[in-house]
Parts: structure tokens; C-alpha cells; sequence
């Protein structure tokens, strides 16, 4: 497990690019947040986290290990457990939350995202 990647992912990395390309600019893996959210907008705060289909259990893609099955479950269970204690402290902080799955579409989550930048700075405006 220490030699999964933690940040730079194949599908964290093509969502990047194409927000970039779009003119979006962001912060990577923000470390005074918490969780350490893989894309920051600070000035809107917006935390967008890529999660992996296995390790955040994926409703769609999510397979469960049959060797040592129960320590699989538990850890699993806690990941996801985690994540929703996490978007919980960002919340408390005044941050929207976004996760998308590492198997969705990265121009469908780039537009997903760049509307609610743009809806953001549109009410920060106001």
C-alpha cells in the first residue's frame, strides 16, 4: 500500500491539464487543508478530490479483495469513513466539496467544476 501513488494520478493528472488548459488556476494537494485535497480553488473554496474506484469504494467499480476479506472491509469502510469526516472539517471551514470518481469523464468533471468557479466568482462579485 506505501508504494500506491498519493497524488499525480493518471485521472487526477488529466483532470489538471484540462483545467489548466481551460485557464483555470489552482493549487495541488493544499497542505493546511484538510485531507489534503488533490485540486484547491482557494479564492472561491472550492476542494475537488479525485478518488480511486477501489480505495474509496466506487458503487460502480468497487471490488472487494476474498483474501483476508474482513481487514479489507474494515479498511476500505474507514477510507470512506474518513472522506465524509473530512469533507465535514472543510465544510466547517466554509469550503465546497467535490469528489469525482477516477472513471469519470475529464472534460464532463472539468465543465462540472469550471461552472461552479465561474458561479463562485460570479457571487463573490455581487
Amino acid at each position: 500500500m506505501s508504494r500506491m501513488p498519493r497524488a499525480r494520478t493518471n485521472p487526477e493528472m488529466r483532470l489538471r491539464r484540462e483545467l489548466h488548459r481551460r485557464g483555470l488556476r489552482y493549487r495541488v494537494n493544499h497542505p493546511v487543508l484538510p485531507g489534503r485535497p488533490d485540486i484547491a480553488f482557494t479564492k472561491v473554496r472550492l476542494a475537488v478530490f479525485v478518488d480511486g474506484c477501489f480505495w474509496h469504494m466506487c458503487p460502480q467499480h468497487s471490488t472487494m479483495p476474498k483474501n483476508n476479506a474482513e481487514w479489507w472491509a474494515q479498511k476500505l469502510q474507514r477510507n470512506v469513513t474518513r472522506d465524509r469526516e473530512k469533507d465535514v472539517q472543510l465544510v466547517g471551514l466554509g469550503w465546497k466539496v467535490l469528489h469525482v470518481w477516477e472513471h469519470e469523464d475529464p472534460e464532463a468533471v472539468a465543465d462540472t467544476i469550471e461552472g461552479l468557479v465561474r458561479d463562485a466568482r460570479a457571487t463573490e462579485r455581487n
